[in-house]
C-alpha cells in the first residue's frame, strides 16, 4: 500500500502559540483549512483553531474542513 502524500504537513497542535491571559483576540484573517494525521486517523484543522472530529478516512476529514470553510 502507498503512502498517502497527497496530506498538507501542519505543526503539532502542542506547538501553536497559546493566548496570553487578558490579551485580545486577533480578528480573523479567514480559514485556512488542511489535514493532519494522527496515527491511523486524520482530522481536518484550521488556522482558526478549529479541528474536526478524527476520522479513518481522509476523505470525510477533507470533506469535514469544506463544510467549515463554506459560507
Amino acid at each position: 500500500m502507498e503512502p498517502h502524500t497527497d496530506a498538507t504537513p501542519v505543526p503539532p497542535l502542542d506547538s501553536l502559540p497559546l493566548p496570553r491571559p487578558g490579551a485580545q483576540p486577533e480578528p480573523p484573517t479567514g480559514h485556512t483549512t488542511s489535514t493532519a494525521d494522527r496515527g491511523s486517523f486524520c482530522l481536518a484543522v484550521c488556522t482558526c483553531g478549529w479541528s474536526g472530529p478524527a476520522r479513518r478516512s481522509r476523505d470525510l476529514a477533507r470533506k469535514d474542513a469544506a463544510r467549515h470553510t463554506a459560507p
